[in-house]
């Protein structure tokens, strides 16, 4: 997806390397090929003012279920077409989620999300939150389709990813779950732990056989307590874990969220979870094969209180990240450099750095987005 010569400029620069008031970046062939302060911009095909806002590099969701009132479930149109509702909101890539669904199903999911990988670099694979989930802690999902991650079932999961699953959230306290994180990690699969019911010893012991994410922290576990700290602060205690983490005022206080920021300095992942009624209207909506009821922004299983994915973008975490008192870079770096270190992507996303991909967005001074770019090309 090759781009002309384009330069933005009159907008601070925020990365997770920092703060560049008054900074201008080049890019090339859809690559930042230079940066800098002030007017001495080189001469470009374009020039973008950027009004005095902020300018980041482009959001990655590495948990997203759906958008724009389309479920991941629903096929590669589908697929693609929540991706484009999110690029709206500065998501420039994100990895396809899919709920726990019978073995069949999610192998036919995965075939599709392989080929779409293939044709479209802005999806980042498949994400399987489930099968191998706890029943006690089975949230949103249909407890019927849990299973335990038997070799035959992961083999099966494998090959129809063919190479492009990202990620898979299992709970470690079910049979065969140490072979199957061996599995994954041998296939170079990311592996969260999440929908467990284990506590922090039975939580490090996962991390230190290879699980490196934990699943929308705080949310389908077990929470802090001062004499079972549980998977969270496991996390927090285990180095190059990274904490998944939905800022949305429902599903974490954003007081708690701005203290896992000071915990885990570099290692938190804002991520949506949204379902597909993310940017639409509130309504009814499906997430995988249960009724999902959406009222005020707030989505939960139909005739529940239980939350069921959320209807968040990630400009809005970033503008509740901001009113929480993180610091507005910790924030950029938890949308954008933390996502595509936990993904191993981290030398060629997630910084305004050149050599790096041209996912670029534009906020006015208010962090409202403006213009949104991946490999220097207008998505919006």
């Amino acid at each position: 997806m090759p781009a002309h010569d384009l330069v933005i400029h009159n907008v601070t620069a925020v990365d997770a390397d920092g703060v560049t008031p008054g900074a201008w970046v080049q890019v090339v062939d859809g690559k930042i090929a230079a940066r800098g302060v002030g007017i001495g911009w080189p001469r470009s095909a374009e020039v973008h003012d950027g009004g005095g806002g902020y300018l980041t590099p482009g959001f990655i969701d590495i948990h997203m279920h759906g958008g724009g009132g389309h479920s991941n479930e629903d096929g590669p149109t589908a697929i693609l077409a929540a991706l484009a509702a999110h690029h709206r909101h500065g998501t420039t890539r994100a990895v396809t989620s899919l709920v726990a669904a019978p073995l069949e199903a999610l192998e036919s999911a995965l075939d599709s999300v392989a080929t779409l990988t293939t044709q479209n670099p802005l999806l980042l694979g498949s994400h399987l939150e489930g099968p191998f989930l706890a029943p006690e802690r089975k949230g949103a999902h249909n407890s019927d389709h849990f299973r335990d991650p038997q070799p035959e079932a992961v083999q099966r999961l494998l090959t129809a990813a063919a190479g492009t699953l990202s990620q898979i959230t299992l709970d470690p306290a079910r049979p065969e779950s140490p072979g199957a994180i061996r599995a994954f990690c041998e296939a170079e699969v990311v592996v969260a732990v999440g929908h467990t019911d284990i506590g922090y010893a039975e939580s490090r012991r996962a991390f230190d056989s290879g699980a490196s994410i934990l699943t929308h922290s705080f949310n389908a576990m077990r929470g802090i307590h001062h004499r079972e700290p549980g998977p969270v602060v496991a996390a927090i205690d285990s180095d190059g874990v990274f904490l998944e983490l939905i800022l949305d005022g429902e599903h974490v206080h954003p007081s708690m969220a701005a203290l896992l920021f000071t915990a885990a300095p570099g290692r938190v992942v804002l991520i949506t979870d949204a379902m597909a009624a993310a940017g639409v209207p509130d309504g009814q909506y499906r997430l995988g094969d249960l009724d999902v009821t959406v009222d005020h922004r707030r989505a939960v299983l139909t005739g529940s209180s239980v939350l069921a994915g959320s209807t968040l973008t990630l400009d809005s975490a970033l503008r509740a990240g901001i009113a929480a008192g993180i610091e507005p870079q910790a924030v950029v770096g938890a949308l954008t450099l933390s996502p595509a270190r936990a993904l191993r992507l981290d030398r060629r996303l997630g910084r305004l750095t050149p050599g790096y991909e041209a996912d670029l967005v534009t906020f006015d001074q208010a962090w409202q987005v403006q213009t949104v770019r991946a490999e220097g090309k207008s998505l919006i």
